[in-house]
């Protein structure tokens, strides 16, 4: 059995635009790196084994710290990058609806069945990201600890696919994966249970 700690990584100017931010590699902003250190202040208290991270820049500005915090070294999971959002990418809603208002339209409706012209297929997305983290645990001492820095998109199918519940409403049933709190989950194969959900970091 191991528990692992789900992030978000910091605040990045896309974000904070509300922009869609897929592959696309954006740094973070001042507050995101403020919330990096407030997640290595957490981790140094949390009894974390490991520390993991998804290949993206944003991902792994947000773990460093953490990482650095505890000695340990940052480990690099390709399967835990972003969805590609494809003619979505980059974009603001308001921006979407002047260039593709049927696609927008369609993907409010299913964001899986119809997810943005020319992306990721997020059922293929939900797959990758959950055998990323049943290998991360199989990589984690026994009932130990660790973290995982990955995105808010694939977080959410992540956790849909894991509890049984349909991909098409991750949207409804995890509206918000705010960055730099964290998510419990117990992995105790093939079961993987949800414990917590967008904690707060509470420091001392």
């Amino acid at each position: 059995m191991s528990h692992l700690f789900l992030a978000r990584h910091g605040e990045t100017i896309w974000h904070a635009e509300n922009r869609y931010a897929g592959q696309t590699d954006i740094a973070l902003t001042d507050k995101g790196k403020q919330q990096a250190v407030r997640l290595a202040q957490w981790a140094t208290k949390a009894d974390i084994q490991a520390v993991w991270s998804s290949p993206l820049s944003r991902a792994i500005e947000t773990a460093t710290p953490a990482a650095d915090a505890l000695g340990l070294p940052l480990q690099i999971e390709d399967r835990l990058v972003e969805l590609d959002f494809g003619r979505g990418e980059g974009l603001t809603v308001s921006e979407m609806e002047a260039a593709m208002p049927e696609a927008l339209a369609a993907f409010r409706l299913d964001p899986v069945h119809h997810h943005f012209p020319d992306g990721e297929d997020p059922v293929a997305a939900a797959k990758r990201g959950l055998t990323a983290l049943r290998s991360i645990a199989a990589a984690t001492p026994p009932d130990g600890q660790a973290l995982v820095v990955a995105h808010s998109t694939l977080l959410r199918l992540i956790l849909c696919q894991a509890l049984d519940i349909p991909l098409s409403r991750y949207r409804h049933v995890f509206p918000v994966f705010h960055n730099c709190t964290v998510t419990e989950v117990e992995i105790k194969d093939p079961v993987i249970s949800l414990l917590s959900f967008n904690a707060p970091l509470l420091l001392p």
